[in-house]
């Protein structure tokens, strides 16, 4: 049944760029009575101030997260009133924010008609110019390739992170937690720490570093680097310097000189490690291009290490706010892997994913336009009803768990496996010795929209000695 929805008595807000708005107000709008079951379109009396959901400055402003964290509650009005919701946040480009499960899928699984080449995140003015006269510009990341390109450049380091692969690393992984751990401990047992700069902070970087051939005591330039990478709007974090556009160009320049040494290297002294992988990387027979060597480099180091960083200290957040589930998994440790999952579920590090369209399309009943960007929040969609069961609850032991965390389709994360069992070594060491453990202080955000979580998470303690 098809009914006719008259402009005079009704208006619809929220889902569509002002031009369609503008065209519908002048003609009945048709709507199958499913649109209606689904919520997929908004109506306003004609007689009120029409007020849009949101104009999207809430879901893309790195400062709306640090003070207020992901928006949740926005993102579950958008999934029943506006899943697909067009957004004009100001000083940023316009989108569509794709906040549904099925919607995201749907999008990351036709990457010839969703791309990525013309980036991944939605930045500011000044932002997009200081990156683009940096030595960022030049820098190809394998993140920002489409197919078949993408297949192509991706496959050099694939069998690097294949789930074989990465068990060979277990011994590592385990010995770096079992460390961290033991320096929390040091001679009482109890103290107090800040789990996400002593912990979380630490514990990927040893491994990535170890994985790269990288010396420990470069670790500190490493995560220098990264944070002020991912958190260029956080005052704490971000690179010194009154003017922001010099001070991104002066990160690319340092990032890319680092880079440029190890590649060096592993080109003239190549050694059984990743960094001389890539540094010697071939593609179709001919040598992985500097630029592309380089953005390898750049997304191993920095997206490697901060998603994994991120998802630690938000999951002992999540243990902290709900003991019960620290105790289930004390009490069964073979329960780690599903605990994993779901703490990247929980805190879905990499928060959204940007694609532009090369085609008109329709996606969750709303007309996309050739050139149009659709923003996939994947902490969104991994709070959906329609996907998970009792999706605002913290629980290790859930069966069925498709998050996003990882991406899906063609951007896959290639670390994933590598993520995985970074993780399971340290919660499965904590599980272990962490005899209780208390909040000490109010967490803090990091002022990023692109790749979100704490940088602070202070917290009491007793941990039991390690057993030989």
């Amino acid at each position: 049944m098809v009914i006719s929805i008259v402009p005079v008595s009704v208006r619809i807000v929220g889902c569509y760029p002002p031009e369609v708005v503008g065209e519908m107000a002048a003609t009945p709008v048709p709507c199958d009575l499913a649109d209606f079951a689904r919520n997929r379109i908004t109506f306003q009396s004609s007689w009120s101030h029409p007020m849009p959901i949101t104009d999207g400055h809430e879901l893309i402003s790195p400062h709306a997260y640090a003070e207020h964290g992901p928006p949740h509650d926005l993102w579950t009005r958008l999934r029943v009133e506006s899943p697909v919701h067009y957004c004009e946040p100001e000083g940023f480009e316009p989108f569509w924010a794709i906040t549904k499960h099925a919607d995201i899928c749907e999008i990351s699984t036709q990457p010839e008609r969703f791309i990525s080449e013309p980036g991944i995140t939605v930045l500011t003015d000044s932002q997009r110019q200081a990156l683009d006269t940096s030595a960022f510009a030049a820098m190809r990341v394998i993140i920002q390739m489409d197919p078949p390109e993408h297949r192509a450049v991706r496959k050099v380091a694939s069998p690097v992170f294949t789930p074989l692969a990465i068990r060979a690393l277990d011994e590592e992984m385990e010995r770096s937690a079992r460390e961290l751990v033991d320096g929390l401990a040091g001679s009482s047992g109890e103290g107090e720490c800040d789990f996400a700069t002593d912990v979380a902070t630490a514990h990927p970087l040893r491994v990535l570093s170890h994985m790269l051939g990288v010396p420990r005591e470069q670790e500190p330039d490493i995560l220098r680097l990264t944070n002020q990478l991912f958190a260029l709007d956080d005052p704490e974090l971000q690179r010194k310097g009154d003017d922001r556009q010099q001070a991104i160009m002066e990160l690319g320049l340092e990032l890319y000189e680092m880079f440029d040494k190890i590649i060096q290297d592993r080109r003239a002294h190549p050694r059984e490690d990743l960094a001389s992988i890539l540094a010697n990387g071939t593609v179709d027979g001919e040598p992985l291009g500097m630029m592309e060597t380089v953005g390898y480099y750049l997304i191993v180091f920095s997206a490697g290490h901060d998603t994994t960083k991120n998802a630690l200290a938000g999951g002992m957040q999540a243990f902290l706010e709900h003991p019960d589930e620290l105790h289930r998994l004390q009490a069964h440790p073979e329960l780690v892997d599903r605990a994993v999952e779901e703490v990247v579920r929980w805190t879905s590090p990499v928060n959204y994913m940007k694609r532009t369209a090369v085609e008109d399309a329709v996606i969750g009943g709303q007309r996309i336009s050739d050139g149009d960007c659709l923003v996939m929040f994947y902490g969104s969609a991994n709070r959906d009803a329609d996907e998970f069961e009792e999706p605002f609850r913290f629980r290790i032991d859930r069966e069925k768990n498709r998050h996003l965390g990882f991406g899906i389709g063609e951007h896959f994360c290639l670390g994933a496996n590598m993520a995985r069992r970074s993780q399971r070594a340290l919660w499965l060491e904590l599980s272990r010795r962490l005899e209780w453990a208390e909040s000490a202080g109010d967490p803090e955000q990091i002022h990023s929209s692109f790749v979100v979580g704490l940088k602070h998470l202070p917290m009491r303690y007793r941990i039991r000695p390690a057993t030989l």
